[in-house]
């Protein structure tokens, strides 16, 4: 499509705008997480690192990470193979419900947070009550995953629709069994994809909040809750800034690198 050079001026004055809304918000997060002046002023006194290591030397916060850290690790394995194995049973099989089975796991990544984060509440309470097993860690990784599926899903199954089926035939003509192809073929061909899955179940399931407000017991407080739970205290105005620059920083990376490997380059399969 040829655009005029007026019109090509006016995308790019609303691309900024629009990248200038997203980002400069992140940015001045970052600038108040160094800022000497308690109170964020502006433009800023100076530049400390003291709330970076008032930060590291909080307990609440290091605990909270690590709670963030476990809970994504634990979702994100369970993601991996729930959304590994619906991939493959969706691509490479014709059965009844098959197109009912793929938009059941899509679905609750569209769903509203606060109507998942009801429905599982209202179900662990009733399955898992009885049974003496209240909320806690392990209800929290359950609610993670149920979200978490999907970007793994996605991306295998994509991955696989780029393949060729023939690679795994040829592997079997040539005297290769199930086990071989596998190794030899199949999982070299998903390998990217389910790193670049993996990566991004991680980022979604580290600063979820709504989910796991509803999926939380009293004892357990991830890093957005513990965010949450600051941000109205002044004095810990500075730390919440740091955490939450770090939080910031953490799920960049994986989105980052997850979009190389699912990217179209020719080292885009590569680890």
């Amino acid at each position: 499509m040829h655009l005029s050079r007026t019109a090509r001026i006016a995308v790019r004055v609303i691309a900024f705008a629009g990248f200038g809304v997203i980002y400069l918000p992140l940015l001045l997060v970052l600038v108040d997480s160094v800022n000497a002046d308690r109170t964020f002023g502006w433009p800023p006194t100076g530049l400390t690192l003291r709330w970076w290591a008032d930060a590291w030397s909080d307990s609440g916060a290091r605990q909270a990470l690590w709670t963030s850290v476990g809970a994504g690790l634990g979702a994100t394995a369970i993601a991996l193979v729930l959304g590994t194995l619906a991939a493959f049973a969706v691509h490479r099989h014709r059965f009844f419900g098959r197109e009912a089975v793929s938009f059941l796991v899509v679905l609750p990544i569209a769903l509203p947070g606060i109507v998942t984060g009801i429905a599982l509440n209202t179900a662990f309470r009733t399955v898992l009550g009885p049974l003496g097993i209240g909320l806690g860690m392990v209800t929290v990784v359950i609610g993670h995953a149920t979200f978490c599926i999907v970007v793994v899903f996605n991306n295998v199954v994509a991955r696989l629709r780029r393949g060729q089926a023939s690679l795994e035939e040829a592997s079997m003509d040539l005297g290769a069994d199930t086990f071989q192809t596998f190794r030899l073929v199949t999982f070299p061909l998903v390998r990217s994809a389910l790193v670049a899955g993996g990566l991004l179940a991680f980022a979604l399931s580290f600063d979820e909040i709504v989910v796991t407000t509803f999926t939380a017991g009293p004892g357990v407080q991830t890093l957005p809750i513990w965010i949450f739970s600051n941000l109205a205290r002044p004095n810990q105005a500075p730390v919440v800034n740091v955490v939450a620059a770090v939080l910031m920083l953490l799920s960049v990376v994986p989105v980052y690198l997850a979009g190389r490997l699912t990217s179209d380059s020719p080292s885009a399969g590569r680890l």
